[in-house]
């Protein structure tokens, strides 16, 4: 069994030298990305098929609810005038929720790696300084960092960077830690199921060892709360924390 929080394991290597990269590792995480991605993909293609204006399916009605709810956490936290941010901001809890969930299946989920998370922090960063930026000028972000003095410059700053660092940590310590957790539950039941049954003498007990049934019932209950509370909880947090970072920026 493996914990290494490092990064997830390579799954092939592409045998192309590109020039200042070498050869590319593709990880684990890049094709459960992929495969998060497809299936988001597919998806949306089987809600928005075949719509209509009148006597609609009852997948267009879950596509028209899924849609005026996104508008109304967008525009609802803040403002008509962010509507353009409703396709990013969705795209952004489907993706992280999706990536989440998809443990449920026994794959590895991608936000158990911290790249995920440090990229799209990064995005929403980037996003947030456009913001800042496009509301005070360059001056006007400059000089907010020597505020309320210049001698609290270099803290403002780590002040700033510090954002994108704790959106990142707290997403995936939270998915990282359901992840560990369940890992080391299903191995400590597996070895008491081992030992429990192999008091049994005879064949009988060395066959009855080697199957993990305490790995039924329990696992299953705290994966309600670490793969699906836990799992819409932090796509859900993550969102929020975008669009009021963004939402702020413009108010500066």
């Amino acid at each position: 069994m493996e914990l290494d929080i490092s990064g997830a394991k390579v799954f092939f290597t592409v045998p192309i030298d590109f020039p200042f990269f070498g050869r590319i590792q593709i990880s684990e995480t890049i094709v459960y990305s992929w495969l998060v991605m497809l299936i988001i993909t597919g998806l949306c293609i089987w809600l928005t098929h075949d719509l209509k204006e009148e006597n609609i399916s009852k997948r267009q009605a879950l596509a028209e609810m899924l849609v005026e709810m996104a508008n109304n956490f967008v525009t609802g936290n803040m403002g008509e005038r962010f509507r353009h941010l409703i396709p990013f901001v969705a795209a952004l809890f489907t993706t992280s929720l999706v990536s989440n969930m998809i443990s449920l299946v026994g794959l590895r989920s991608p936000t158990a790696d911290l790249s995920t998370e440090a990229a799209w922090a990064t995005i929403v960063f980037i996003m947030i300084t456009a913001q800042k930026i496009k509301t005070n000028g360059v001056g006007g972000y400059l000089k907010d960092f020597t505020t309320p003095i210049p001698i609290m410059t270099p803290f403002n700053i780590l002040s700033e960077l510090a954002t994108p660092v704790s959106m990142a940590c707290r997403h995936f310590g939270n998915i990282l830690s359901g992840v560990v957790i369940n890992g080391l539950l299903y191995t400590a039941l597996a070895l008491a199921s081992s030992a429990l049954f192999g008091l049994i003498p005879g064949v009988v007990g060395d066959v009855l060892a080697k199957i993990p049934f305490l790995d039924v019932g329990l696992p299953a209950v705290l994966s309600v709360y670490f793969d699906w509370f836990t799992g819409v909880m932090q796509a859900f947090i993550f969102c929020m924390l975008t669009v009021m970072y963004i939402a702020n920026a413009a108010e500066e």
